[in-house]
């Protein structure tokens, strides 16, 4: 039995694409989507009519209300194809205001609904900003569950978890990549790898701790530089993964032994913590790996949401 169905006994499996013409091959739950990947998968041949369609069905409107038919769009498409949910995301420039992000994700929720699909098969992405944080606390008292995403840090999660959000996507690959960065010519690659990789201990440390104290968000840890990261967090709640990842697991037919067990969690020695927004910002603050990866992150993700509206008012 090759690797993918031996994760999928211990953890959901999640397609981390806009790609969903290439879904299917891998049978996973759920799927995600962000601004990058949308991007991607509009430039491409496959996808140009569809953009085209849906642009041309809402000539006239504000860019805004455009972007999000063609968001939601994509994400209806891949609801034919994975029979969990669609993670779609609140446009990343907005990640510092609290009503705006409350807004957009209404409105995208809205078009779901109007299209037949219930709430629980969507997640409305937001960055793990704190004003992120607390826009999804008052969604998902209105039973519209988010998934916080740009989470780098302890901080972040205890304060996802305080605010009840569905789930969570701890970044392992950006992780990794700032560390190994950051450690130039002294960085050992076997030494950081497995249970040793940055990443994935972050995203170990935080499904421990929601075990522990019984926090019922989801962990769904996220952007994979290679399987071994993956091997290692056999266990999670969800993996949201590549395509090229999925099926570097469909090709590999070793054994794969979960990693991170519910039961072991509870066993662990830990105090529980909480943040207020000044205990929050401080902690994020002397946490440097997640203060630049998660400005980076919104940065880059609201460059390609640019380059998104760029397409849509040129057509």
């Amino acid at each position: 039995m090759h690797q993918l169905e031996q994760l999928k006994a211990f953890t959901t499996v999640v397609a981390d694409t806009g790609n969903f013409l290439q879904l299917a091959q891998f049978a996973p739950r759920d799927a995600t989507t962000n601004p990058s990947l949308i991007l991607k998968a509009v430039q491409s041949s496959d996808y140009a009519p569809l953009l085209k369609d849906t642009v041309a069905q809402h000539k006239g409107w504000p860019l805004d209300e455009i972007v999000d038919e063609v968001l939601v769009r994509f994400g209806l498409e891949i609801l034919k194809v994975v029979p969990g949910r669609v993670s779609t995301e609140v446009d990343a420039r907005l990640s510092f205001d609290t009503a705006a992000t409350i807004a957009r994700a209404q409105r995208i929720i809205g078009l779901y609904e109007a299209a037949g699909i219930g709430r629980d098969r969507v997640l409305i992405k937001i960055a793990s900003t704190w004003e992120g944080i607390q826009a999804a606390r008052a969604l998902e008292q209105q039973g519209i569950h988010c998934n916080l995403t740009l989470l780098f840090s302890f901080c972040q999660a205890v304060a996802c978890g305080d605010a009840g959000v569905q789930l969570i996507s701890p970044f392992v690959g950006r992780i990794y990549d700032w560390y190994k960065k950051s450690a130039g010519a002294a960085w050992d690659e076997a030494a950081s790898a497995g249970v040793n990789d940055p990443g994935v201990k972050s995203v170990a440390q935080i499904y421990t701790f929601y075990k522990k104290f019984g926090i019922a968000t989801e962990v769904m840890g996220a952007s994979f530089r290679n399987i071994g990261q993956i091997q290692a967090l056999a266990g999670c709640d969800l993996l949201t993964i590549s395509p090229d990842l999925l099926a570097q697991l469909q090709a590999t037919e070793a054994p794969l032994q979960r990693a991170l067990d519910a039961d072991v969690a509870r066993q662990a020695e830990l105090q529980r913590v909480s943040f207020d927004e000044a205990g929050f910002r401080f902690a994020l603050n002397q946490d440097a790996m997640a203060t630049e990866k998660l400005a980076e992150g919104i940065r880059l993700f609201a460059i390609d949401a640019g380059k998104l509206d760029q397409i849509i008012e040129s057509l």
